[in-house]
């Protein structure tokens, strides 16, 4: 959930720094939810290398 809650906070960051005329503000919000992304492609990639190597002691 931290994630989501993370994406939303710079959801609005970005919303309020547009609307506002701060670009730092809707920088910062794009920033935000960028490493959002990168956690869950982390995470993703993780669960695969997991996978792969789980599959690999099974075939051993």
């Amino acid at each position: 959930m931290g994630d989501t809650v993370d994406k939303a906070k710079g959801r609005l960051k970005e919303i309020a720094g547009k609307i506002t005329g701060h670009e730092r503000l809707e920088a910062e919000g794009k920033t935000d939810q960028m490493k959002v992304k990168i956690r869950e492609k982390a995470a993703s990639v993780r669960r695969w290398a997991e996978g792969i190597r789980d599959s690999l002691k099974r075939d051993h």
